[in-house]
Parts: C-alpha cells; sequence; structure tokens
C-alpha cells in the first residue's frame, strides 16, 4: 500500500514509497480473522486449535514407547502433545481456551479406535486435553500412527 513518511530526524525531508511486510504489534491487540464465506444466518465457528501428531514416535521422529513429547506432524495453537502411557496423550495449547466447555474432534487410523474423555484418560482443562487411543478391536489402549484433533470453541 502507497505510504508517505514525513522524515524529520536524520531524513532531511519527505520519502515516499511501498510499505510491506507485518505491522507492528508490539503495542496493540491483534485479532484474529473472521471467516465470512459461509452463506444463511447461522454463525461460523472457526477451528481454534488443531494437531496431526504420531503416537508412536518422538520428537525427533524415532520409534519410542518413553512417555516423552511426541511427533507433530502439524498444528496450529499446540504447544506440545505428551505420552503419558500406551495410548494416553496430553495435548497443551499455546493459548488457553477460555474455559473447559469446548468441543473436540478426534480421529485416528481408520484399522483403530480413538477414545475421547472417556476412562482413566479424558481429561478436558482449558490449557490442555487429554484422550486416550485403543489399538485393534481388543480394546487395551495403544499407540497410533496418527491422531489428529480439532478444537472448536
Amino acid at each position: 500500500m502507497p505510504a508517505t513518511i514525513n522524515g524529520t530526524s536524520g531524513f532531511g525531508g519527505n520519502l515516499t514509497g511501498n510499505v510491506t511486510g507485518n505491522a507492528d504489534t508490539s503495542t496493540a491487540s491483534t485479532t484474529a480473522t473472521k471467516l465470512s464465506t459461509t452463506t444463511g444466518d447461522a454463525p461460523t465457528y472457526a477451528c481454534r486449535a488443531w494437531v496431526n501428531f504420531d503416537g508412536t514416535k518422538d520428537t525427533t521422529g524415532a520409534v519410542s514407547t518413553s512417555n516423552t513429547n511426541r511427533l507433530i506432524r502439524g498444528s496450529g495453537n499446540v504447544t506440545s502433545v505428551l505420552r503419558n502411557g500406551p495410548g494416553d496423550y496430553t495435548i497443551t495449547f499455546s493459548t488457553a481456551m477460555p474455559d473447559a466447555n469446548y468441543a473436540a474432534m478426534v480421529t485416528g487410523d481408520l484399522n483403530f479406535s480413538v477414545i475421547y474423555n472417556a476412562g482413566p484418560f479424558g481429561t478436558i482443562a482449558a490449557a490442555s486435553l487429554r484422550i486416550g487411543t485403543q489399538a485393534g478391536s481388543s480394546g487395551a489402549a495403544g499407540d497410533l500412527g496418527q491422531v489428529c484433533i480439532a478444537i472448536f470453541r
């Protein structure tokens, strides 16, 4: 966008040019982009956090059964995914939700089951979400190679 900068200290005159790049938000509050491509009267709600991770691998990409952070393939507003035990993960948000009243959509490998908010796992908090996954039809907790989570609030 065209801009004119009136120089005083050290410039000795007026400067005119194009301004590109990011705005300085160090002293201003930022607002997320609003979605407006839908039609109809119902409101549109954006995903507040999402993650696609490999529950079988640590952050280096090595297969691991240690209780460490997991390999994140892609994410938004997620800091880490911690393996607490077999098939037991805590997802920590970069910016907490306003409260724990959000909806979590959880999917996993097609041949396995994902349990959300069930059994000894399933803890919902403003700053994190704990889920459990099953490996196979036996119902036993187990790590999955692909788990995807989307948070709506």
